[in-house]
Order: structure tokens, then sequence, then C-alpha cells
């Protein structure tokens, strides 16, 4: 903890133009945007809770609880002190106190325990201002909740876990699941040799009993790459049967109380996300039970992917706002050249671009939630959440680390250090896009929903429709993209191009709709026009740009 009166006048010299400390925020008063996407996509009803986290997660106490859970990483501890095999990993205090506030709050369970219009827009809120502070526990919070609909499909394990897992008990003992007051879940997919290609995995399963298919006990053998958060209380995972690829629910304790045939082969050591364990798991006549049709794996995870994704598509709109948050007060507090940083012109149009990357971001994100909450008896809505899930994922986390090194390069050198929060948020942002799969993945994805989906297109040109004449350079993007969109030559080769354009468009449509005209227009004017090169502090002659920082972040 910092001191709160820390010493200006060292023996050598006094310390100025130094900004101060930022102190607590309110991610929820603070943020008029982030209030105003709530409130029109469906989910007033949750300010209270909304505000509440808002309020706890953004004091300097939960930032320094962050610093402290990624820096001092978490430890595999394989065997106890006498050789016995426990497959444990030790985390530093810090991070079980940030999943406590998380769990409290909601993070991974306000949808299910909130049924009804609005839900999962609530949910993807709470998780848009958990992220902003700390990402590694999203983690666990993203896998717990995207669960709950494959579990579903099993009614026995839905029975048994859904009601543990929507506790808002934080439970971190290493005990049967019988036992505790709430659990998390997690998930491991990945195989060496297949990746995002999960149908090249090795991993198989033989019947327990006489009993196969839904419902049914298993034995698992093969080895998992990826697991992360491997102190959940269970995983999904996917193995063979001779049926075919399937999914398997396989919990760290057997229902006779033993240790499950989970092994830890070591911890990864990773870029960032240094708060949350991944590791390598051997599985080894592993207990499980088969979860959703046999031979249906992929299908069964199809639901929980979407809710991943949704996940790393807000996640990174998390940590482009936060970014700018801090860049913004640097540059309100230092001096240079006579002026402070933030009325110097070229650093204003910096930092507006900044503001705009980070809004558009925002709003697509609760815009894709909203279509989530549609869903539900709307084919269209159904198609366009799934459409828009890639969609989202693929951009937002495209533009995060862009947007953080140059949130970064606002700061100069102090940025650059680990005492500023930039570094571990920059660390942070490449994850998103690799994790769920990555760029070219999300892409193949957005053709296949073209293809497959014949809801997607018509449900996506009719929400570009709603906002049709409200800028021209909108009019003349979403008059390409129908030509785009209808021609079906070299589709995987442009499709990069094409996810692209379909994202600015739309986050252009949602903010020539909702946002101020001095955003809409300047986003328009540069994301939209014939010159955009991505780089940021492009924004033409006569934009407002105070005006758009001053709406970001409040002064």
């Amino acid at each position: 903890m910092l001191p709160s009166k820390p010493l200006d006048t060292l023996p050598t010299h006094s310390v100025t133009n130094m900004p101060p400390y930022l102190g607590d925020q309110d991610l929820w008063h603070n943020d008029p945007a982030l209030q105003a996407a709530v409130s029109r996509e469906g989910a007033d009803w949750a300010q209270q809770e909304l505000a509440a986290l808002g309020s706890k997660v953004g004091t300097s106490d939960m930032f320094d609880k962050a610093e402290q859970a990624n820096r001092f990483s978490p430890e595999l501890k394989a065997y106890d002190r006498y050789g016995m095999r426990i497959n444990q990993v030790v985390f530093h205090p810090a991070y079980h106190d940030l999943m406590q506030v998380a769990i409290e709050h909601q993070v991974a369970s306000f949808a299910w325990n909130n049924p009804g219009p609005g839900s999962q827009v609530g949910h993807v809120a709470l998780s848009y201002m958990f992220n902003q502070v700390e990402a590694g526990t999203m983690c666990p919070m993203a896998m717990t909740y995207s669960a709950i609909p494959a579990l579903q499909t099993t009614p026995a394990i839905a029975r048994d876990w859904i009601p543990r897992l929507l506790s808002r008990q934080y439970d971190a003992r290493d005990i049967p699941v019988t036992e505790k007051t709430g659990a998390t879940i997690g998930m491991f997919m990945t195989e060496k040799q297949g990746g995002s290609d999960v149908r090249a995995n090795s991993t198989q399963a033989v019947p327990a009993g006489s009993h196969t298919g839904i419902g049914a006990e298993y034995r698992l053998t093969g080895h998992k790459y990826f697991c992360s958060a491997p102190m959940s209380d269970a995983f999904l995972t996917l193995a063979y049967t001779p049926v075919g690829l399937s999914c398997f629910i396989v919990p760290r304790w057997t229902p006779d109380g033993v240790r499950n045939g989970l092994y830890m082969q070591r911890l990864k050591d990773k870029l960032g996300n240094r708060s949350n364990a991944s590791a390598e798991m051997e599985l080894q006549d592993t207990w499980g039970i088969m979860v959703g049709e046999e031979g249906r794996g992929v299908r069964t995870i199809i639901d929980m992917v979407q809710g991943t994704r949704i996940y790393c598509c807000v996640g990174s709109a998390a940590l482009m706002r936060q970014g700018l948050v801090q860049a913004v007060h640097h540059t309100r507090h230092r001096h240079a050249f006579g002026k402070l940083l933030i009325d110097q012109p070229l650093m204003r149009n910096v930092l507006a671009d900044l503001a705009l990357e980070s809004e558009a971001a925002m709003a697509l994100s609760l815009r894709i939630a909203h279509f989530m909450d549609a869903a539900n008896g709307d084919q269209s809505a159904a198609s366009l959440a799934r459409f828009g899930t890639a969609i989202g994922k693929f951009w937002n986390c495209k533009r995060a680390p862009a947007h953080l090194f140059e949130a970064m390069e606002c700061h100069g050198g102090p940025g650059y250090v680990e005492e500023s929060i930039l570094p571990r948020l920059y660390r942070e942002a490449p994850v998103n896009s690799i994790w769920e799969g990555s760029g070219n993945v999300m892409c193949l994805d957005v053709l296949r929903a073209m293809q497959r989906e014949p809801d997607a297109v018509p449900a996506l040109l009719a929400e570009l429709e709603l906002a049709r004449g409200g800028h021209a350079e909108l009019d003349r993007a979403i008059a390409k993209l129908k030509l785009g969109l209808t021609d079906t030559g070299d589709l995987e080769h442009r499709a990069r191009q094409l996810t692209q354009q379909i994202a600015l468009v739309w986050q252009g449509a949602l903010l020539v709709q909702h946002a101020p005209a001095a955003v809409a227009d300047a986003f328009c004017a540069t994301r939209l026009g014939s010159d955009y090169s991505g780089v940021f502090g492009v924004l033409p002659k006569g934009c407002e740009a105070s005006a758009i920082i001053n709406r970001a972040v409040p002064a």
C-alpha cells in the first residue's frame, strides 16, 4: 500500500510535475457511456448491483491486490510433505481476495441468477468493470459462467453442480464439492497436436460400467495442454468414445471422497495473465461423467464457447477503458513545453482517438449481450448473437494491444516501468485474442455463420439500417459492406478484411444512434473513411477532441 503522504522533498531535489495518485475509481458512476449503454440495452434494473461492484472493485485496495496477485504468481504443489500426490496450486492471498469479491458480486453468476431481459447485458457490464482491475481472476469466472448451458443438457449433473456454481460464496478449500458452500468450474479442451482443432484430440474415454451415453460414468486417459484455473472443483473436457468426440465433466474428487486422477505436470510461464494458473494435465484412468449426447462433444461446447468469447470481447474493451483512464489522468497533471500535456493539440488528438476506440468496443460488447438476451425464442437474435460474438471478439481483441501501447506511450518512461499498471494491462491484452479461438478462427467462424445461418446476415443488415442517414460516411460504408457480403469469391482469403469491415460499420452505427455527435462524427470520419490505417491520433481537423475526452473521463 503506497503511503498517503509520500515525501516530495528529497536531499538533493524536490519532486515536481508528477501526477498525484489516481486513488479510488468509481467504475460505474465515473463512466457515463457505460451507464447509458446498460440502460438502452435493457439492464437499467441492474444499476444497484453494478454500482456496488463499481465502487468496490475500483478502490486503490483492489488495484493493489491485483498488482500483488500478478507479481506473486501461482506455484505448483504437486505433492504434500509426506510424498502424497495432491495436485494443488498455491495462490497469493490477494488472488483469493479478488476471487471473493468477484463471486460475491456475481461476476460468474449474474445472468443465471437473474433470468429475464437484460440479464446478459448486466452480466457483461459486471465483467467490464472487474476486468479493468484484474483480468486473471476472470478466467475462472468466464468458464464457470459458460459451463451452465452445457451442464443443463444432463439433468443429474445440473442438479448436483449448478446450485454450487451459482453460489455467491467463494470457497477455496480443496475438498469434495458436496462439502463446499460454492464452486467454480474450468475447461481443458486443447491438446498439443490439435490446438483449436479439437477433432485432432487423442484422449480416450471408456465406460466405467455397463451404461454408456449421456450421464454415464467413464474413465479418461490422455494429455491436455492448457488447463486454466486448475484449482477449479471440476472441469469440462473432450475425449473420444467409439461413437465419437464427447464432452465430460471431471471433478477434482470422486463421489467416494478420493482425489481424482488429475496429474498436473507443470504450470505455464505466460507472457501475461500471471495471477491465473494454467497447467498441463495428465488424465490417467480419470473418473468422469458424460455431459450431452455421445459423439456430440463439439455441439455441447458451442454454447460454452459463445460464453467465453463474450468475456474475451468485453475483457479487451475493459483493458482499453482502464488504459484510457490512466492516460487521461497522467496527461491532465503533467506539464511539458509550457502546457499541460492534455492541452497539447496532438496529445488531445491521441487521447480523443483512444476514447473513441474504447467507447466503440464497449458499445459493441453490450449490444452483442443484448442479442444474447433476446436469443430465447428469436432465431434472428440468436443468429446475430453467435455471429456478433465472433465479430466482436476478433475486432476488440485485435485493437486492445495497440490501444494499450498508445496509452502507455502517453505516459512516457513512467508508463513503461512495472510500478505503473500499464505494463500489466499491455501484457494482458494478447491473451483474449488467443484464448477461445485466435483471429483466424474467429473470421472463419464468421464465414461459417454467414453460410450456415440464413438469419445472420439479414439480421445484421437490419441492425445497421437503424442508423442509416445518421452520417454520410456510415451510409457509404453500409453500401460497401452489402457488396462485400454478397461477393462470395475468395471469401476465406479476405475473411479478416470482411470481419473488420463488419465490426467498424456496426460500431459506427451504434455510435451514430447513441453517442453525442462529437463522438459519432469523429469515429465515422476516421474508421469509415478511405484513409483509415488504425494509427491513433489522426482525427481530422474540426473534431471536438476536448468534448470527446471529457465525456469519456469526466474531469
